[in-house]
């Protein structure tokens, strides 16, 4: 295949796809620069082609990741139900992939990639004339739930998938509960919040 390693044979998003792919099936320490070109079979220098460095590479991924969540509908829904739904949402995207949340709390961190969460429940609120405040607060509190909790998710999936744990139970159940609790934290602000005078 003569000239299929150009850049131009290439595109910006074959390059996200495979290094997703490369996440999923081997985990994000070996998610290197020289493994994913040689997993689209070109030099290692074609990649910078399309991305100026690995953190824009890996922003990329984080973004393809958490799409999902951008298209979920929670039109009429009030702002803690799309806590719920919104936050299960993102947290399904990121066990997804192997080691996606670890690799999508670093972009969020860095700035590399924004919340897909804060938009979602900043909209609910608006249309509810919920304060901007409120739903800032419970996006980034989903966020961290969210990231964090997933993070411990798979990690010990990994321990138990090399023998180092006993099997566990899934924690749905905790997830589901710990999340509610966030809505629910949410609501009671709304409600106080109701019936302040003005």
């Amino acid at each position: 295949m003569a000239g299929s390693g150009s850049p131009s044979r290439r595109s910006k998003a074959d390059v996200a796809d495979m290094a997703l792919k490369l996440l999923d099936e081997h985990g994000l320490p070996d998610l290197t620069m020289r493994n994913l070109a040689g997993a689209l079979g070109v030099q290692p220098s074609a990649l910078y082609w399309h991305f100026p460095n690995k953190q824009a590479l890996l922003a990329a991924v984080s973004s393809r990741i958490l799409a999902p969540v951008h298209e979920v509908d929670i039109t009429n829904l009030a702002v803690p139900a799309a806590v719920l739904v919104v936050g299960g949402r993102m947290h399904e995207c990121l066990l997804a992939y192997r080691d996606a949340s670890e690799l999508v709390s670093s972009s969020l961190a860095l700035g590399l990639v924004e919340s897909p969460v804060r938009p979602k429940l900043l909209a609910a609120a608006r249309a509810q004339a919920v304060p901007d405040a409120l739903a800032d607060v419970a996006a980034a509190a989903v966020v961290h739930f969210v990231v964090g909790f997933t993070f411990h998710e798979q990690q010990r999936l990994v321990a138990d998938a090399l023998g180092l744990l006993e099997s566990e139970q899934a924690e749905d159940d905790d997830f589901t509960s710990a999340l509610t609790m966030i809505a629910e934290g949410l609501e009671t602000s709304i409600a106080r919040l109701a019936q302040s005078p003005v």
